[in-house]
């Protein structure tokens, strides 16, 4: 059997289903529903970020359910979200497609975080229990239980769950396990089989304790390895900050117009528009799963009060994934001067050896050390919040909880597999697998987009009140829709008015017109 031949096969495929069309799908979709929302994600973007950091996200609101805090919630997906991409894919986007390649990835973010609150929103609307009394949901759910269709939306969600099961064992396990034993390897000598043995150690402590074992991890890794980077990579950027408006120069000119830089050559590489484009929006998505669901099924466990609260909640890892911590990786490489530079092999540095570089450059040797343990952290948390979100999908294809304890048994031990061992085939499987969630995800955002719309439109009062500090969030359930009634009738009569205000702005242009004949 041709190994060589089959892994080019799979590449060949892994590069088409994440090519030009599903790119314009991910963000189209974003675009549809921000445009169909009129923008109220980002309207309301400071009202999401306030809900993170405040006390109340870390409680379990009264007249609510959920197996966990949105708080943790949050940081259980984010675990998932923020890992190598934010370092080694945005080297890798910046390689392939130019400085100008971050600007792209905040453009798809931008959209992602509408995406990412539509399917987390639905996900917390249409969620079950299971027979251990624990929530169950994500878009499998919201397939399942929204569409009219109930054939077509059984059907969607048994593929998105057989297709997230699949990549939770390669994107969310062995990818993630090889690049801790490798950074590991390389900055500090310890052996893979070693760092593999731990790796089946840990996760075992942490993913056979369930979501409440997990999600409690996750609350005090996310932030604590998320502060630490940024600290780092501010610290750097502050010590070199006569490199920045440069930096800057680059990537936002080379995004749009990189002829204007060199021609657009940079040292070893040749920019074009296309291909900022292109590796951009594909790394962004890919860094912030925008789109992908698999963010959806653990904000389906968070106790909540209301979906749209949650959807809100949820938006905002797309925001510190891509426009906070990617933006860190982003202009410490196009800033430092490293990027189209080779080794002493005349190799051109990308990936991690050219975060490596970069951060080095600014930061000194130290800056090696700060990038493998932030490969490390931000690695293991991405194989813990993968453990549940393809656990719950395991769950939905076997119909029970009973099973879920072998799934994870079996989730622990393939990390040292991917320790160990380099299977560029199985990656490329779990890439393509990755690229299939998100076909039938956003086929039901779409389908379900007035219903996005009308939830949304719902809870919109009860923001506003919230915001004007009425103090709605300690209000009964009864006093709540009270609010909501009163709210409606009042828009009910607004609109009446204006209804009739144009109708007699209609009639009196009639009588001007009318008038200036008879003068005439």
């Amino acid at each position: 059997m041709d190994w060589k031949a089959i892994n080019d096969i799979v590449g060949a495929i892994d590069s088409f289903v994440w090519g030009p069309a599903m790119l314009v799908l991910l963000v189209g979709t974003g675009i549809y529903l921000t445009f169909k929302l009129n923008f109220r994600t980002w309207r309301n973007l400071p009202y999401s970020i306030k809900s993170v950091i405040g006390k109340d996200a870390r409680q379990k609101k009264a007249g609510g359910e959920g197996d966990v805090s949105s708080f943790n919630a949050l940081m259980t997906a984010l675990s998932a979200t923020i890992g190598t991409g934010n370092i080694v894919g945005v080297a890798t986007a910046m390689f392939a497609g130019g400085p100008g390649a971050l600007v792209w990835m905040w453009l798809s973010a931008a959209f992602g975080i509408t995406t990412k609150y539509a399917e987390c929103m639905l996900a917390s609307k249409y969620r079950e229990v299971n027979e251990k009394g624990e929530m169950k949901g994500g878009p499998m759910f919201t397939m399942k239980n929204a569409f009219k269709n109930k054939q077509l939306g059984a059907i969607l969600g048994f593929l998105f769950a057989l297709f997230t099961v699949l990549a939770s064992f390669g994107i969310g396990n062995m990818t993630q396990a090889n690049s801790i034993s490798t950074a590991l390897e390389k900055t500090f000598a310890v052996p893979v089989a070693a760092t593999g043995a731990a790796l089946v150690i840990l996760c075992m402590i942490i993913i056979l304790g369930g979501i409440q074992s997990i999600s409690k991890v996750a609350a005090i890794v996310v932030p604590v390895m998320a502060v630490f980077y940024v600290v780092c990579g501010l610290a750097g950027i502050l010590a070199n900050a006569s490199e920045i408006p440069h930096g800057l120069y680059l990537i936002f000119t080379m995004a749009f117009n990189p002829q204007a830089v060199g021609g657009g050559v940079l040292g070893a590489i040749t920019v074009s528009v296309m291909n900022a484009m292109r590796y951009g929006v594909a790394r962004g998505c890919f860094s912030n799963e925008a789109g992908l669901g698999s963010a959806a099924i653990v904000a389906a466990s968070a106790h909540t009060d209301d979906p749209v609260r949650q959807g809100y909640i949820n938006s905002t890892g797309t925001f510190f994934d891509t426009i906070v911590i990617c933006s860190i990786t982003g202009l410490v490489i196009a800033s430092s001067g490293m990027l189209g530079t080779v080794d002493e092999k005349g190799v051109a540095l990308s990936g991690l050896t050219l975060t490596i570089a970069a951060f080095e450059k600014f930061v000194g040797p130290v800056g090696r050390y700060i990038v493998s343990i932030g490969i490390v952290l931000f690695a293991y948390s991405t194989i813990l919040g993968w453990e549940y979100q393809g656990e719950k999908c395991f769950e939905y294809l076997f119909g029970s909880a009973k099973f879920n304890v072998v799934y994870r048994v079996i989730f622990c031990l393939i990390t040292y597999i991917g320790a160990t061992q380099a299977l560029e085939l199985v990656w490329n499987l779990a890439d393509i697998f990755n690229a299939l969630m998100a076909i039938p995800n956003l086929i039901s955002l779409l389908v379900l987009a007035d219903i996005i719309k009308e939830e949304t439109e719902r809870y919109q009062p009860i923001l506003e009140a919230e915001k004007a500090g009425v103090g709605v969030q300690h209000a009964t359930k009864g006093e709540v829709e009270e609010l909501r009634d009163m709210t409606l009738a009042m828009e009910e009569k607004i609109e009446k008015t204006q209804k009739r205000v144009d109708n007699l702005e209609k009639k009196m242009n009639k009588v001007e017109a009318t008038v200036n004949k008879m003068r005439k």
